[in-house]
């Protein structure tokens, strides 16, 4: 029964997604953990052997993979969004790129003995810096916005031209005979790659026309849409193999830069079919690895990662940012990270493939370099990133601010009153005119609808120790607690309390006060004139004794913690109060407050 092929393919699913879901309760990279179960199911167990298990559909199947991950990545390639980047970025694509690649093809020929037609493959493909591996990196680290921005655009627009140059030196070789010259291989490479990109434009167009007009219903977008991602990498791969991938990718950015007003569709498109391909694809190609392969170029594999790590990024960075206004700490830092995902070693996978077709006996040692790169560039990169950092004396520490979501009387004067006990507080509301109070008052605005895509790239959350939603929207703010609590932590998300009803929205996250008040009942005790005090706690006046001398109606808000920690009460759990702490409260006006 365990050889029967829908066993393999349910396994792969399983043991793919429980990775990722590993990866996020331990807070590791999922890339990494990912490639350890590939190894444990393929060469370690034999459990799933692709080359046996899938036979034919083992080169489909990863084809049709990468590319709907290229499409994903073209999508992420906002050209508004990566003109706020500045020149650090231009500089990294235009003058890293070819930097890069013919840095990592002599230290793939010297270092690794590859032959010039394999290492000029694998340096193309190595000039991606992943966004997958990079953006849960970033999340962790807080260091200044322009160093967290280059690495991030860097790799978004780098994976898609990583493989437009895996796939343009793919052709070239595919195309080698006697009786082919250099002149015929160019224009036959630039001609198929000229038709995919032109198809790609017209998918993307024709997409980008329906769906707003409605030629299209709701709940057949995101079908229309993998379908038509599917047959345009079919139509241009059978023009020329491999130029599928530039339909795609090109589509992708089309997509990206014309409003649809899908957004729904498009995230579920990219959340979840891209991390099952993902997973999927990853155990697929770490089950394949041969461990004579890798025992046969062992020695090689130490001295290309060490010409990777330590000459190619840094000599690559260094130049192509020579004479710029950036730091040179900061300069040094970005030298550094470049951690390779799960392009790279899906591009290189499916090269690998074809190119043993073509008879090219050295492809078969891609696949261990690709996984030996991703797993040395991720452990390296991803284990040190902090300690660098802190070294360089980039570190911006830990985040202590505090983001209010919703802007009302009641949210503005709790929120100067944090910026007087010294928390950098921002306001966010789409209406510029619910924010001129906090203007008034000199507090940090961001004008937008937090759940906005741009939004993430203009605001750092790691910035903040704390979210608390309080528009007089209850849906509104259940869901900007479910959509960023993923991302921040559901531990740093507060929201008011909804309104009381049939109808009562359920909180997607821990409700703010004991009493449960509702924005709109604390915005009538405001105007009533109630305000905000604090009581520091000490070993001869406990939280027992604050209790006991709180004036009627009045309750704990926040308590301050003597690190500048902030912790909210919360109907469903209550922070633990130690001395020196101090008790932010919510008071009624002082005639009223007599003892209970």
């Amino acid at each position: 029964m365990i050889d029967s092929l829908l066993v393999k393919l349910a396994l792969i699913g399983v043991i793919g997604i429980g990775a990722q879901w590993l990866a996020w309760r331990t807070g590791r990279p999922a890339i990494a953990l990912m490639l350890v179960a590939g190894i444990l199911a393929g060469p370690v167990t034999g459990i799933i052997v692709p080359d046996r298990d899938l036979g034919v559909l083992q080169e489909p199947i990863i084809k049709l993979a990468v590319a709907v991950i290229l499409f994903e990545g073209g999508l992420s390639l906002n050209f508004r969004d990566l003109k706020h980047a500045g020149w650090p970025v231009f500089r990294l694509v235009m003058l890293g790129v070819p930097i890069g690649w013919a840095l990592g093809t002599l230290a793939a020929h010297y270092g690794a003995g590859l032959s010039w037609d394999i290492s000029l493959l694998l340096g193309g493909v190595l000039v991606v810096t992943g966004p997958t591996v990079i953006g849960p990196m970033l999340r962790t680290l807080r260091v200044p916005k322009r160093v967290s921005d280059t690495l991030k655009w860097e790799g978004i627009v780098n994976d898609p031209i990583g493989a437009l140059l895996a796939i343009g030196v793919f052709a070239y070789i595919s195309f080698k005979g006697e009786t082919v010259d250099v002149g015929a291989i160019t224009l036959g490479v630039a001609a198929a790659s000229g038709i995919a990109a032109l198809l790609g434009l017209i998918l993307g167009f024709a997409i980008t026309w329906l769906f707003p007009r409605g030629y299209v219903p709701e709940f057949l977008k995101a079908p229309v849409l993998l379908v038509t991602v599917i047959a345009g990498f079919v139509i241009a791969d059978l023009v020329k193999h491999e130029t599928g991938l530039i339909t795609v990718t090109i589509m992708g950015v089309v997509m990206a830069n014309r409003h649809i007003h899908t957004s729904r569709v498009l995230h579920r498109f990219k959340e979840d079919l891209t991390v099952l391909l993902v997973s999927g694809v990853f155990v697929i190609l770490s089950a394949t690895l041969d461990w004579e392969t890798i025992q046969a170029f062992q020695a090689r594999f130490v001295i290309f990662l060490i010409l990777l790590l330590f000459v190619v990024r840094p000599l690559t960075v260094f130049v192509s940012l020579l004479f710029s206004s950036m730091p040179w700490r900061e300069r040094v830092f970005i030298a550094w990270i470049a951690p390779r995902g799960i392009v790279a070693v899906a591009i290189l996978g499916l090269f690998a493939i074809r190119l043993g077709d073509e008879g090219f006996p050295e492809a078969a040692a891609l696949v261990p370099l690709s996984f030996a790169v991703v797993a040395a560039t991720i452990f390296a990169h991803g284990f040190s990133a902090a300690w660098v950092a802190r070294w360089l004396g980039i570190d911006l520490g830990k985040g202590e601010g505090v983001l209010i979501v919703g802007a009302n009387d009641w949210s503005i004067a709790f929120g100067d009153y944090l910026r007087q006990l010294g928390y950098q507080v921002t306001v966010a509301d789409s209406s510029a005119f619910a924010l001129r109070g906090a203007r008034k008052r000199d507090l940090t605005v961001y004008r937008g609808d937090i759940l906005d895509e741009v939004t993430r790239d203009t605001l750092d959350f790691g910035d903040f120790q704390q979210l608390l939603a309080t528009s007089e929207n209850d849906a509104y703010n259940a869901l900007v607690c479910a959509d960023l609590g993923p991302e921040m932590g559901f531990e740093k998300l507060t929201q008011t309390a909804a309104t009381k009803g049939r109808d009562a929205v359920r909180p997607r996250a821990h409700v703010l006060l004991e009493s449960e008040r509702t924005v709109d009942e604390l915005q009538k005790l405001a105007a009533q004139g109630w305000t905000f005090g604090r009581t520091r706690l000490t070993e001869q006046f406990s939280f027992s004794d604050y209790r006991d001398r709180l004036p009627r109606g009045g309750e704990p808000i926040a308590v301050k913690r003597k690190g500048g920690g902030l912790e909210f009460f919360r109907s469903d759990s209550k922070p633990m109060v130690n001395e020196e702490d101090e008790v932010i409260s919510f008071l009624p006006p002082e005639p009223e407050r007599t003892p209970a």
